[in-house]
């Protein structure tokens, strides 16, 4: 019987805190299994992709920046990954065939409940903050709960007006430099940008007009406590951090890669933190 293999693809991925995650619970559940960090060039992601099988690999998380070619590169794929257009988790099929999924949504929601479990979706607009593949899961995410409707920003207003209309009217897009006077507005604010993360520039937004009580939610977690949140937490927000996005997208590759169906608890925070 071989061992069971999993692993990240992704260009840089030194700094993922997957393989942590991973092998915090196949040391939790006993598995004789491995998680590997690969760091691929998109020029050879096909060919990586069509050997690991054979290798005793049972899948693959994708990260930056292969999400959308990892869809394009397989031979099937969930509803969720084709609405949201990349994939995350790659499962391998007993042929050598690729099945492709994405559960950055769900990653996403999960979190989002446990962080803020008062949040009601209906209760008004939510503002994403970006719109690149982590954009797309999100408003996937939020429209599936039944958020009525989201106002859309990104520095380059070109991609956010792309978003609005791959995903319909109840997208609204606002300029970069107009997203604090829309904030009266909104139940829910969430950055999906890399701004605000270390070793890159500040999220510098005016959070004034935010109503005290509404739930901000930073998927930046390097650091954990952004600059985002620490703001919004002085104002009497809800804030919820980016981490457990990561650590809930991780339950369902790890089900269907080993078998088991991990829990995330305060134990896997600590271990993928330390």
């Amino acid at each position: 019987m071989k061992i069971p293999l999993a692993g990240v693809i992704g260009s840089p991925i030194a700094h993922s805190k997957s393989p942590a995650l991973h092998g915090h619970w196949l040391t939790q559940h006993g598995i004789p299994g491995y998680y590997c960090p690969m760091d691929v060039a998109p020029q050879d992601l096909q060919t990586v992709l069509r050997a690991l099988p054979k290798a005793g690999f049972k899948g693959v998380n994708i990260t930056i920046p292969h999400k959308e070619s990892a869809l394009a590169l397989a031979d099937s794929a969930s509803p969720s990954a084709q609405r949201i257009g990349a994939a995350n988790t790659l499962i391998y099929q007993q042929d050598g065939q690729i099945y492709a999924d994405n559960t950055d949504a769900y990653g996403f929601i999960t979190n989002l409940r446990s962080g803020a479990p008062d949040w009601q979706p209906a209760d008004g607009a939510a503002m994403v903050l970006g719109a690149g593949g982590a954009a797309r899961a999100v408003i996937v995410a939020l429209l599936d709960a039944g958020v009525p409707q989201i106002i859309l920003a990104n520095r380059t207003r070109s991609r956010a007006d792309h978003l609005a209309q791959t995903f319909g009217p109840h997208l609204v897009v606002v300029d970069w430099d107009k997203v604090a006077d829309h904030l009266s507005d909104i139940g829910l604010l969430v950055n999906t940008t890399s701004l605000g993360m270390t070793g890159k520039p500040p999220l510098s937004v005016d959070l004034t007009g935010l109503a005290p009580g509404a739930v901000v939610n930073d998927l930046v977690y390097a650091p954990l406590r952004t600059p985002l949140l620490e703001a919004a937490a002085a104002k009497g927000c809800v804030t919820v951090d980016g981490l457990g996005m990561l650590l809930h997208q991780g339950v369902p590759g790890f089900a269907a890669w080993f078998g088991v169906t991990p829990t995330v608890s305060e134990q896997t925070r600590r271990a993928v933190l330390a």
